[in-house]
């Protein structure tokens, strides 16, 4: 056995588990039909496939080889891992907008539009996925091939370059939500004559938390979309194990962010799990810069 395998196999059974309580928590209670519960779903749905594309690819590998299942296996991973990144940039849009249009935030456009953005970004993945399938592969040119056999360079040119215009519009939007954060931390600050180390306290700490999520998501996949960029099929296979491991804890990662550090999603879990509901924690509706 390959070592990189079993330790990617390990990694997908972690964040199979891991989202998969994600997801039935959010199916299975009815309050969670917000668009933040949806994009938060949409996102963990995303990941468990991820994890169980893993898992497969590791079995098909070494019990059932197969050029078809290899295919398969590799199309369920572009897929889960697409939808993955474009449901990050998705919540990332709905936080801003939470902010930027706070007061018409609640109403049926915001609905629709996260229905739009589910397809767009589902559509877009299961396109992408596809395309090995359909041929876009270098099973019958191995000098096409790329970092991770059996996409073609090209194909893997073009999720990278996908991901990085990706992180950038991210990474322009959460500086726009940094300073419409720290606009409204001063002007609640003045309103309420707070001093000014509150005001420094609580903008910090917004900051803090946006670098966190950024900086969690860049370091887990711009190694591996920049090597996808200058490998080359003759690299060893040691330089993509080494880049795409980490990659993989993104999406191990990301139900601690996004779902697990809800109020609301943790009073479900202690209630299902011990009965630990407490009648004195408040049950709010939080808005997405809230989590």
């Amino acid at each position: 056995l390959n070592p990189w395998d079993v330790a990617l196999c390990i990694s997908g059974t972690i964040i199979s588990c891991e989202n998969a309580i994600v997801v039935v928590v959010i199916f299975y209670t009815p309050t969670f039909r917000a668009p933040m519960f949806l994009l938060i779903g949409s996102l963990a749905t995303a990941d468990l496939l991820a994890g169980l594309g893993l898992i497969l690819h590791f079995a098909f590998i070494y019990f059932m080889p197969s050029e078809a299942v290899s295919l398969l296996t590799v199309g369920l991973l572009v897929t889960s891992f697409t939808a993955s990144v474009s449901s990050l940039l998705t919540i990332t849009i709905d936080r801003y907008l939470s902010l930027y249009n706070a007061l018409t935030y609640y109403s049926e456009r915001t609905v629709t539009r996260t229905y739009i953005m589910l397809i767009l970004t589902w559509g877009a993945s299961v396109c992408y996925g596809l395309l090995p399938v359909m041929g876009w592969n270098c099973l019958k040119a191995p000098s096409a091939c790329s970092v991770v056999k059996p996409l073609t360079k090209n194909h893997l040119v073009i999720l990278s370059v996908s991901f990085f215009m990706v992180f950038a519009v991210m990474l322009q939007l959460y500086v726009q939500i940094c300073r419409i954060v720290c606009r409204h931390a001063q002007q609640i600050a003045v309103q309420r004559h707070f001093l000014a180390s509150s005001h420094y306290v609580t903008t910090r700490k917004g900051i803090a938390t946006l670098a966190v999520i950024l900086g969690t998501f860049a370091s887990c996949w711009l190694p591996f979309a920049i090597y996808c960029l200058l490998g080359d099929y003759s690299y060893p296979a040691l330089y993509t194990y080494v880049t795409l491991l980490p990659a993989t804890y993104n999406s191990m990662i990301n139900p601690v962010i996004y779902a697990f550090r809800n109020q609301e999603i943790q009073k479900v879990l202690w209630t299902v799990c011990c009965g630990c509901f407490s009648s004195t924690m408040p049950f709010r509706s939080r808005s997405p810069s809230d989590v």
